[in-house]
C-alpha cells in the first residue's frame, strides 16, 4: 500500500509538470488551431534560461540561497521561454496563418530541430545531461506513509495555482473574454473591436512562461537536463492535451495528471515495468479517443474557428 501512495504522489508530481506545457499546447490550439509541436522546445529553452542565470549572472554568494537563486532562476526561463515563443510566433507562425494546416505543421516541426540545435551550440555538450543546481530545500517532506522531496511539492502548488489563476484569466478578464471570441470567430471578434494579432501573441507569451516555470523547476528537481527533455515531455504534454480534449484548458490539466499516474504506476505495477510504461499511456489514448474522439472534455469546451 505504501508503495502505491508513493507512485501515486510521484506521478502527480510528473503531471503537475507536464500540465504546465500541455496549457500552451491546448491555448494555442484553441485560438489558431495549430499544433504547437516546437511547445516542448520551448520548456526545454526555459530550463537552460534558468540554467544561465545560475551559472552566469548569479553572484556566488547569491547561489545558495534558494529564495534569491530560485526566483531569479525562473524570472530568467521565463524571458529567454517568451522571447523564443514571440520570435517563432512572429517570423514562422504568422506568415502561415492563412496557409494549408500541413504547413505550419511542417513549420513546427523544423523550429523544434533549430531550437534543439541552437541550445547545443550554446551550451557545449547539451546533448548529454548539464548538471543543474538543486536551488530550492533539499528535503523530504512526510505526508504519512508517503516521502516527497520538497521540489516536487513546489513543482505540484505552482502547477495547481497557475492552471487555477490562467483558468479565472481566462474566464473573468477583459483580455480572456478576447481570447474566447477570437477562438470562437476571428473575423466577428474583430468587428466587434478586438485585435486577434494582439490576442495571439498574448496566447503564446502566456503558454511560454508558464513553460518557462516548469522548465526551470523541472530542472531543479531532477538536477540534470539536456536538449532532449523538450521532446519527451513536449510528447508527454501532447499527449495529456489531447486525451483531455484538445483546447480545454481544464482537460489539459486533468489530462496531465492522469499521463503522469499511468507512467509511474504502470512502471510499478504494469508487465515490462518501466520499459513499457510509456506504451501503457498510449493504450489509454487509444482505449478513449475510441469511444470518445474529442477527449475527455473536449465536447462541451472545444472550440472552432
Amino acid at each position: 500500500m505504501t508503495t502505491l501512495l508513493q507512485q501515486i504522489a510521484n506521478g502527480i508530481a510528473l503531471g503537475a509538470t507536464i500540465g504546465l506545457i500541455a496549457l500552451g499546447y491546448t491555448m494555442v490550439y484553441g485560438i489558431i488551431q495549430l499544433i504547437n509541436f516546437a511547445h516542448g522546445e520551448v520548456f526545454m529553452v526555459g530550463a537552460f534560461g534558468g540554467l544561465a542565470v545560475h551559472r552566469w549572472l548569479l553572484p556566488e554568494a547569491w547561489q545558495g540561497d534558494w529564495y534569491i537563486s530560485l526566483p531569479l532562476m525562473i524570472v530568467g526561463g521565463v524571458v529567454v521561454a517568451v522571447t523564443i515563443a514571440l520570435i517563432m510566433e512572429r517570423f514562422a507562425y504568422r506568415p502561415l496563418r492563412n496557409a494549408p494546416r500541413l504547413a505550419p505543421l511542417i513549420t513546427a516541426l523544423g523550429v523544434s530541430i533549430v531550437l534543439q540545435e541552437a541550445i547545443r551550440i550554446w551550451f557545449p555538450n547539451a546533448e548529454s545531461a548539464q548538471a543543474y543546481p538543486k536551488a530550492f530545500i533539499d528535503a523530504q517532506v512526510d505526508l504519512g506513509p508517503v516521502s516527497i522531496s520538497a521540489s516536487k511539492l513546489l513543482i505540484i502548488v505552482v502547477s495547481v495555482a497557475l492552471s487555477v489563476g490562467l483558468q479565472l484569466y481566462v474566464t473573468k478578464s477583459r483580455m480572456g473574454r478576447a481570447m474566447r471570441a477570437t477562438a470562437q470567430d476571428r473575423d466577428t471578434a474583430r468587428l466587434m473591436g478586438v485585435n486577434p494579432d494582439r490576442v495571439i501573441v498574448l496566447t503564446f507569451l502566456i503558454g511560454a512562461a508558464l513553460a518557462g516555470v516548469a522548465g526551470v523547476l523541472y530542472g531543479v528537481d531532477i538536477t540534470n537536463v539536456d536538449n532532449a527533455i523538450g521532446f519527451q515531455n513536449g510528447i508527454f504534454a501532447f499527449t495529456a492535451a489531447v486525451l483531455g480534449g484538445i483546447g480545454s484548458l481544464r482537460g489539459a490539466v486533468i489530462g496531465a495528471f492522469i499521463i503522469g499516474l499511468i507512467k509511474t504506476l504502470g512502471g510499478q505495477y504494469m508487465p515490462g515495468g518501466t520499459q513499457y510504461d510509456y506504451v501503457w499511456i498510449f493504450v489509454v489514448l487509444i482505449f478513449v479517443l475510441v469511444f470518445r474522439p474529442q477527449g475527455l472534455f473536449g465536447e462541451a469546451e472545444r472550440v472552432r474557428a
